[in-house]
Formats: C-alpha cells, structure tokens, sequence
C-alpha cells in the first residue's frame, strides 16, 4: 500500500508524519527538504513508523514540496487540451516545457491572491511527480524502470494569470506569482508495484461547487518515462524535485482556432491582442474574488487518494 506523507507545523516546530486514517505519527529526525525525506527514509521504514500521534485537526499542513525542490512543468499534455489552447494535436508532436518560480509554491488549503493588475486568472489541476533521485546525464526512463526515478505524486494547481501568459508570451511570469502553485495536502510515496496507477488516477477541479476539469491521466500525451527520458537529456534533476505533468481541458481560457490564429498573424499586434483580450473578458469562467477552487486525485479503487485542495480566491490588498 502506498504511504501518505504530510509536512507540517505543530508548537512551533516543521516536522514530517505518515498520515493514516485521519492521524499522523510523527517522522524521527530533522529532513529540511522534501528530497532530504526521500533520501533519508524508507517505504518499509515508514510504514513500520509507530509512536505517539497527532490528529491532523490539531496541525497546519505545508507543502509536502519544499521550495529548495525545482519546479518544472508540462504544457498542453491532454489531446482536448490542446484543442482549447488553439494547437493541432495531430501537428503538434514535440513536449512543452516550462518553469514556475518556487516562490509560489504554497500549501493545498492557501488563499490564492489575485493581483490586482491581472484581470483573467485561471485554473489547471495537474498530477504532480516527486523525484526519487539525482539525475545528472541522459537516462533511459521505462515503465519497468519509472519507479527508480519517481518517489511519489501529489496534486498540483498551475494558476495562470493569462493576461501576461499570452499577449507577452511570459509563461514564467504569467504563472509564477506568490500562492501560484498550491501542492498537496499530501505526498503518496509509490513503490513498483504502484506506478502502473500513473496510467489511471483520475483528476477533478471544480469552481464553486461545478465540474469545470474531469479527466484520466490515462489521456497523457507524453507520460512519465518519455518525459523523463527526454530532460534527461537536457538538464540535472534533483531527488524531491517536481514535475507538473499538465492540465485536462476545461480552463477558462479561450484561445482561437488554428486557422484563426492564421489569420490573425496578419493583423498588426496592437489590433490581434484587443481581440484576444476582448474574448477572455466575455468568459465568465475565470476566477474572482470569493470564489472557492477544490481539486482532487485519486483512482476509481481508492488506493491512490491524494486528498482534497481548496483554495479561497483573494483580491490582492
């Protein structure tokens, strides 16, 4: 079975636990980073783990990502994704890959603050990989082999400010402000046996109490081990390092059609941004002030269960 693992704060003190059934028992020993636990511990010592617990009522949960952990992340990985992002997926044939500052990740029940310059802030719930280990050279990344290189998954929400993702062609900026990338509540830490869910967890977003994501990581276009295999080759990774794996369709971004977007190469910029801008703010389905985001990930037999994050929109003061 797979273990959950949940940072926390109690009396003052950041300590790591195994959460079962509602109560946490304590993890010994001081692991300042998530790479440091992973390396530190065991699955069969952290299953074994006994002792005096805590109910989780009784915490402050934190990221189970520490913000010393890189974040990479996967753009426009889901087919009907790609299709509301105003990209062929029969042309498209390459990985899309960008960063998020570390700086916004936050725990899975923060507020997140809207700035006040951006006006279309959006949602994308995505399945989180762990890393278990150093790599740093090419590596070849298989199923058979994925459970050498993956330590575990969690939830992750990619909030997009797409007023500066778009018009400025600023995936970084548009994506990483303060509170941007809430991940958690918890860790699932996977053993071999276990990565053949990577295949079937199913991810749900909702705004307010309405389905805006539904859908399996079953309809990943580049999985875990091609993924791997190809950064690899790019650049260092380190063990608790993160990887956003994408988002299914249904945010509230609304991008042109292909054939649209080729035509509109020969307006003047000035004239194809006033255009974009003046279609996002006719969707009702971007975020405001006092909504409530709730995403959660788990498989249709409950053994993966990665909990529940909410995250209460707040105007930035």
């Amino acid at each position: 079975m797979p273990v959950h693992l949940v940072r926390y704060q109690h009396q003052n003190a950041v300590r790591w636990g195994v959460l079962r059934q509602g109560r946490i028992t304590p993890v010994p020993g001081d692991y300042a980073s998530t790479g440091a636990l992973i390396q530190g511990t065991t699955a069969e010592q952290l299953k074994a783990l006994q002792g005096d617990e805590l109910e989780l009522s009784a915490v402050t949960l934190l990221s189970p990502v520490t913000r010393d952990q890189q974040f990479v992340c996967q753009g426009a990985n889901y087919r009907q994704h790609m299709i509301e992002s105003g990209m062929d997926p029969d042309a498209k044939h390459f990985n899309m890959i960008f960063t998020k500052a570390q700086s916004c990740i936050v725990a899975a029940d923060s507020d997140l603050i809207k700035p006040r310059q951006v006006r279309f802030l959006d949602y994308e719930i995505e399945l989180g990989l762990v890393l278990r280990r150093e790599i740093t050279g090419k590596v070849a990344v298989s199923d058979a082999n994925l459970h050498e290189f993956i330590a575990g998954v969690v939830i992750v929400n990619d909030y997009s400010a797409r007023d500066i993702q778009i018009p400025q062609m600023q995936f970084y900026k548009g994506k990483s402000f303060r509170t941007f990338g809430p991940v958690g509540p918890y860790l699932c830490l996977l053993e071999a046996a276990d990565m053949r869910y990577l295949k079937e967890l199913q991810l749900r977003l909702t705004v307010n109490g309405q389905v805006r994501q539904s859908d399996s990581t079953a309809n990943l276009v580049h999985g875990p081990a091609a993924t791997l295999s190809e950064l690899s080759g790019v650049q260092d990774f380190a063990a608790g390092d993160l990887i956003a794996t994408g988002t299914p369709a249904g945010c509230a971004l609304s991008v042109p059609s292909p054939a649209k977007q080729r035509i509109a190469a020969f307006l003047p910029e000035r004239i194809k941004w006033q255009a974009f801008l003046k279609t996002q703010a006719g969707r009702s389905q971007y975020l405001k002030a006092g909504d409530v985001v709730e995403a959660s990930i788990r498989s249709a037999d409950g053994v993966i269960d990665l909990g529940v994050q909410r995250n209460r929109v707040v105007e930035q003061a």
